[in-house]
């Protein structure tokens, strides 16, 4: 009991820790929670076209997720060292990562648009052989793939300014571009105030809008501000190949790392669609209701790289070990509390969703196994995202979460669902068991304190 007191006592002892955390998580949380009330709408707007519109969406959107993923590990892996050359107030060479990412971004974009453009209905058909569905998808993606540029530049500015502690302008900047979107959304899928109704493709044409709206205001106000960011071309781009190499053998495994994330997620997907109507329903109610808490989590573990990464690139890496003692103390107390949040409600607001008994029970178990492991979940999450990544250890991050949910939770949850046919909530009791892996494994990697790398040294 001593001890947990001390514990506790030592997490409220210095003042600035929580201060400097909500000034880089509520942001991001704001705005999570934005982003996720507007693309409901969104979805809502589709949805009034018809069950195939949607579907088709839906579909062309599962690219984007692709590339989302390679976006948000580039950005992620740029901003470990923005974070980490803050801390030593080195803007040279903030711009120098900046202009690796730029110039990364724009070479993804384009394998990316390029593939796009040269088979449309190849990308369509991998997820879905009808042919109505195959048309309305290659129309919406044809048009959504000219947001691809703005998306990845914004990607990479959003992730710095919050590496140098600066989450306001970002959110500002993302909520404006967000009711950018559902306004013309609903303007030019259904032709209201003289625009022509396109449906499908209108909803793909907001989309660019809104990109390209929220991209411009980004960089006009970074630029407007001569802050950090404001490079000149020659600043970005005055970088040797030996400097590539080095930012990359950080950044390459951050990339790694959310796309073998993103791969698994997908492979869970498919495990549970092959279980039937009732699996995916269930799965999927579950899904809706633990992504509103996840924002909270995503928000900690984005401050907990910021101020890990900046703590370790200014020399202090006794600070950096006791930023991350408190956000794993803070992750647990965050998790037990919002498990029991989650357990007390998850009856109530499943009865917002029409569907049957049987749905309904399968749900509620897995909320309820969500919500005892939800502490572990969250430790996961911001070590790996957070501590770690800001730390310098991106290589050792990835190899935890590839290993555990490849070697592991994957195989698991196949043999669970096809071998031994268990119910859905047994199958995703054993995905879970990725997830205790994790932490043991990670809590034996933040005691080893071999996750303190200060990754700008010897940077030219």
């Amino acid at each position: 009991m001593g001890r947990r007191k001390q514990l506790y006592g030592d997490l409220f002892a210095h003042r600035d820790f929580f201060p400097k955390m909500l000034k880089i998580a509520l942001p991001i949380v704001i705005q999570n929670f934005i982003s996720s009330f507007l693309n409901m709408i969104d979805t809502v707007m589709v949805g009034k076209l018809g069950e195939t519109e949607i579907a088709a969406v839906g579909i062309a959107n599962q690219y984007f997720f692709f590339f989302n993923m390679f976006m948000i590990g580039l950005s992620a892996g740029c901003g470990v060292f923005v974070s980490q050359f803050w801390g030593q107030k080195d803007t040279k060479n903030i711009k120098r990562i900046v202009g690796i990412g730029l110039g990364s971004t724009m070479v993804v974009s384009i394998a990316f648009v390029g593939f796009g453009y040269l088979a449309p209905s190849k990308i369509i058909g991998v997820f879905n052989h009808e042919t109505m569905i195959i048309d309305l998808g290659v129309r919406y993606l044809k048009i959504v793939l000219a947001s691809y540029f703005f998306t990845g530049i914004a990607f990479i500015y959003n992730f710095s300014l919050r590496s140098i502690g600066n989450a306001i302008q970002p959110m500002l900047i993302s909520a404006v571009a967000l009711i950018c979107n559902a306004f013309f959304n609903y303007m030019l899928i259904f032709g209201k105030f003289g625009a022509p109704a396109m449906g499908v493709e209108g909803a793909a044409l907001a989309t660019v809008i809104a990109r390209i709206v929220e991209t411009t205001v980004l960089v006009v106000s970074v630029y407007a501000k001569r802050g950090v960011l404001a490079a000149s071309a020659f600043e970005l781009t005055d970088v040797n190949l030996g400097f590539i190499k080095k930012a990359y053998s950080t950044i390459f495994p951050v990339i790694l790392n959310d796309i073998c994330w993103g791969l698994g997620s997908l492979v869970y997907s498919v495990v549970y669609g092959r279980m039937g109507t009732r699996a995916v329903a269930a799965i999927q109610i579950v899904n809706t209701i633990t992504n509103l808490f996840m924002v909270i989590i995503f928000g900690m573990s984005n401050a907990a790289a910021v101020m890990v990464g900046n703590s370790i690139g200014a020399g202090e890496e006794r600070l950096g070990k006791d930023y991350a003692r408190r956000f794993s103390l803070l992750s647990v107390t965050v998790g037990i509390i919002l498990g029991l949040f989650l357990a007390l409600t998850s009856p109530y607001m499943l009865k917002i969703f029409n569907v049957s008994n049987t749905v309904r029970n399968y749900a509620q178990i897995i909320l309820y196994l969500v919500s005892v492991i939800f502490s572990i979940r969250v430790f996961d999450i911001i070590l790996i995202v957070g501590i770690l990544r800001g730390g310098g250890d991106a290589r050792h991050a990835f190899i935890i979460e590839g290993f555990t949910m490849w070697f592991i939770g994957v195989p698991l949850t196949i043999l669970g669902a096809f071998v031994f046919r268990f119910p859905v909530y047994i199958v995703y009791a054993l995905a879970i068991v990725e997830e205790i892996s994790k932490c043991i494994l990670g809590i034996r990697r933040l005691k080893s304190g071999r996750w303190i790398n200060n990754i700008t040294h010897n940077m030219a």
